[in-house]
């Protein structure tokens, strides 16, 4: 007799039957205009209508008599019938959504089959239900619902488009079991954004409009406070994520850092599962377990995210990383075999799996640069300073080697580049279309800092230091045609910097200590958890010494500071934008004790940091002028 395991569910058609797998979008490509790379999604539904057929055999009994009850809506013909899994699903890791727009919303969950006749075969698949409504009680109609299946070709994630939403509302969501609708995932909050030619001031319904802003985080050195604090203590509606959302290695950094790092993450009980990421089970397999910090689920359950890094690697460029390329040598990394290419693609896989992202084009190199036009409040630009057509970077990750020698001696060739001509060209025409359309702010997310600064043990060339001529260009097009109000956001270093945007070491027609002459502002976030590029654990007074140090050593910096992991809000509306940094207190164990450790403003039309900088005040690092 057929398993209790399966159940029929109703679709007229071969095709009807596939809509359920198109529907998840995990199963498409990872990248547009490349079909070829997506599950073959009627191959799914071939692969499932086969095994029903074998199960067949089970409903008729040696001496001929058929079972009638097996269940279905179509009677005996099963060929337009796929049949579901309908023991039980988990939804392991809650719910998440990102990537808004002003008419719809990606959604995600992951929804793992569990009890006691779990199938044997994997061509079973899941059945899984959304809803979309207007209220946290989840009553009325529901704006859009569906439904969708998943299996394990895709690692059970689920990720739909809600569609049909209004402009610049707040919606909430959930998940539910096709077979059991009293199966359901946790609810989940997110929003969609104006429409570009809504009046800045009616942006978010004439409210403030708060990003939280983070980077960097590292399972292993500490739990993810920062996003629960984001979560439960900040206002902030959308979450932007500036890259090293997972940690490739399982101990990136310095010699003799390795031992240091297994010592703290036994001790705080947090074991990084697996290897250094190649393949696509081990970025999956990192993806699972960050996944699971509290925090973390608790910040995508509260607002979409805008994330912007594949993920792939230490010191990644366009042709490696740290420890891989194309290469003999490069292909041999790991016991994998992993090279350069496939552990690209395997990531960029994993990460359009997990992560409430949009496709990227690979015709284009994989790019995920795009641009986001919030009313004429703002546009949000995410860059990608990582993967996109990058020229070498430092990939040894060490001060005075030979080879950061010789990176910082071609960082100013005006053919050396960080973003590749195509993007760089669209990075130019979005800032002057912004400005054209008459948008207030325009805010550029990027993975690295931007502003020069000259540390104890000379340039980081992995930042845009090691690109000094590309720098350049984007500060020449800001003065040249006159674009106020650009606010760059950065990530990657591990510290926090907040600087004023001028042209390097230029105190002729920029004055540090009034901020005349600048064309914008820079806000540099540290890490969630990853350690401190001032000495991982260093305490505030030492590193409050070197970040005192570094804002009189460099002309633009205003603030600096080392000690602390945490993230950062910006606030815009209509006439300024604010920037409050929140220092967590202890990352050993999960919790929200948090401070605000700085507040910046920068006025409309000022471009440069309201004076006096911080109001004169922070409660961690050191300011270039304190009081």
């Amino acid at each position: 007799m057929i398993s209790a395991v399966l159940i029929g569910f109703a679709l007229l058609t071969l095709a009807g039957a596939t809509e359920l797998f198109d529907r998840n979008l995990a199963y498409h490509s990872p990248f547009v205009g490349a079909p070829h790379l997506s599950h073959n999604t009627r191959a799914l539904q071939t692969r499932h209508v086969e095994h029903i057929k074998r199960q067949l055999s089970d409903t008729q009994s040696s001496d001929g008599f058929t079972d009638e009850h097996y269940p279905t809506f179509y009677g005996g013909d099963f060929s337009s019938s796929p049949w579901i899994y309908n023991g039980g699903i988990n939804f392991t890791h809650s719910v998440a959504s990102g990537d808004p727009f002003h008419d719809s919303v990606l959604l995600w969950t992951r929804a793992v089959p569990i009890g006691p006749m779990l199938p044997s075969d994997v061509s079973i698949p899941v059945c899984v239900s959304f809803k979309i409504f207007n209220n946290p009680q989840l009553s009325g109609r529901p704006v859009d619902s569906g439904e969708a299946f998943t299996s394990y070709d895709v690692d059970f994630t689920l990720k739909v488009e809600a569609k049909n939403l209004r402009p610049d509302m707040h919606y909430w969501y959930q998940f539910a079991d096709c077979t059991n609708p009293k199966t359901v995932s946790p609810v989940g909050a997110t929003r969609t954004i104006s429409t570009p030619d809504t009046p800045a001031h009616l942006v978010n319904g004439g409210k403030p409009l708060t990003f939280a802003v983070f980077s960097c985080s590292q399972y292993q050195a500490g739990y993810f406070n920062a996003y629960g604090v984001a979560a439960h203590n900040t206002s902030a509606e959308i979450y932007v994520h500036l890259g090293d959302y997972v940690t490739g290695a399982l101990c990136p950094g310095a010699d003799g850092a390795l031992q240091l790092t297994l010592l703290r993450s036994a001790k705080i009980g947090r074991k990084t599962l697996g290897r250094q990421l190649a393949t696509l089970a081990d970025y999956r397999l990192r993806l699972n377990q960050y996944r699971t910090d509290v925090s973390l689920v608790d910040a995508h359950v509260k607002a979409p995210w805008i994330t912007d890094d594949h993920e792939v690697a230490d010191q990644a460029w366009k042709a490696g990383t740290a420890n891989s390329n194309d290469s003999a040598a490069g292909c041999s990394f790991s016991p994998s075999g992993a090279c350069f290419t496939d552990r690209k693609l395997a990531a960029v896989r994993a990460y359009h799996e997990w992560m409430p992202i949009r496709q990227v084009d690979p015709d284009d190199k994989l790019r995920i640069w795009r641009n986001f036009q919030i009313g004429k409040l703002l546009d949000l630009t995410m860059l990608d300073t990582r993967q996109y057509d990058r020229d070498i970077t430092d990939v040894l990750r060490r001060f005075l080697t030979l080879h950061t020698i010789v990176i910082n001696s071609i960082a100013d060739e005006e053919s050396r580049s960080l973003m590749g001509f195509e993007q760089e060209k669209w990075f130019f025409n979005t800032l002057s279309a912004s400005k054209q359309r008459g948008a207030i702010w325009r805010v550029v997310g990027q993975q690295i800092v931007f502003t020069q600064l000259n540390e104890t043990s000379g340039f980081d060339v992995d930042a845009w230091d090691g690109y000094r001529a590309n720098r350049a260009r984007v500060l020449d097009h800001l003065y040249n045609n006159e674009i106020s109000n650009t606010l760059i956001l950065s990530g990657d270093s591990h510290a926090n910097w907040v600087s004023d945007l001028a042209r390097p070491n230029d105190t002729t027609t920029y004055n540090p200590i009034t901020g005349q002459g600048a064309i914008g502002v820079e806000f540099a976030g540290t890490a969630v958890t990853s350690g401190s590029a001032f000495g991982t654990g260093i305490q505030p007074a030492p590193a409050d010494a070197i970040s005192r140090q570094y804002v009189q050593s460099n002309v633009d910096l205003q603030w600096s500071e080392g000690s602390y992991r945490g993230f950062f809000t910006l606030t815009l509306n209509t006439t300024a934008a604010t920037a409050t940094y929140y220092a967590m207190r202890n990352i050993s164990n999960p919790n929200l004790d948090a401070f605000a450790s700085a507040t910046f403003v920068v006025e409309a039309g000022a471009n440069k940091l309201a004076r006096p900088v911080a109001g004169g005040q922070v409660f961690a690092g050191a300011l270039k002028v304190q009081g």
